[in-house]
């Protein structure tokens, strides 16, 4: 099993790191909730260990957005705030389990082993970011009520960036999903946005692919700019 642990308290996130590592996991540590959805599109958790009180964005939240995006991972929620509200929040938000703080170790293992016997889910081949949605099973994708016809290439350079919207993606990320790692084509990805955005965006009037100079693009999560 490969555990994310989000836990802003560093000697309580170096704690179930040795822990769990002890019992023959892996275990990968977030202290942000940030750094938390980051870590998460870029690796396939076998479940999360999710802190409620984290600073700037709360575990709520860091749940509710992992969620939105289709992932299914289960989610065991740590919270030193007992009332009865608290812990509905989270499970409303997809928590799949809640443990208050403190908490005994062997418990936290039991409930990972108990999450970890479930069947597992398919992921969901709906994607959303602002009013764009991609279908992956149906490979449909629309703008609020219009369809828009895309290669397969576009198509798999757009659901790129729909895992991870807001995410700056290098051309090097790009080409290595996309294009299977091909070295020296950095040209193809930008020849390939372009071809995108001219049906994505332009005739929508908006500006969802954003260039980062120096770093790569970036797919917004809001509808994007209108540029007429």
């Amino acid at each position: 099993m490969y555990v994310l642990v989000v836990e802003d308290d560093v000697k309580m996130a170096a704690l179930l790191q040795r822990g769990l590592t002890d019992e023959g996991l892996l275990a990968d540590v977030a202290e942000t909730g940030e750094r938390a959805l980051q870590m998460a599109s870029e690796t396939a958790y076998d479940a999360v260990v999710l802190d409620r009180m984290l600073p700037g964005m709360d575990g709520v939240t860091v749940c509710r957005r992992l969620r939105d995006t289709g992932r299914l991972v289960p989610i065991i929620m740590l919270t030193a705030l007992g009332a009865p509200g608290e812990r509905i929040a989270g499970l409303d938000a997809g928590a799949d389990d809640y443990l208050s703080k403190p908490f005994v170790f062997a418990e936290l293992l039991a409930r990972l082993r108990a999450l970890s016997r479930r069947p597992p889910l398919a992921e969901s081949s709906t994607l959303r970011a602002g009013d764009i949605t991609l279908n992956s099973a149906t490979r449909r994708v629309m703008r609020g009520h219009a369809e828009i016809h895309l290669s397969a290439r576009e198509f798999a350079l757009l659901h790129a960036f729909m895992r991870r919207p807001g995410q700056v993606l290098s051309r090097r990320d790009l080409l290595a999903e996309c294009w299977g790692g091909a070295e020296g084509r950095s040209n193809v990805v930008d020849t390939y946005v372009r071809h995108l955005r001219e049906k994505l965006d332009r005739p929508f009037g908006a500006d969802s692919l954003e260039t980062v100079r120096g770093a790569g693009y970036r797919l917004r999560g809001d509808r994007g700019s209108h540029t007429g």
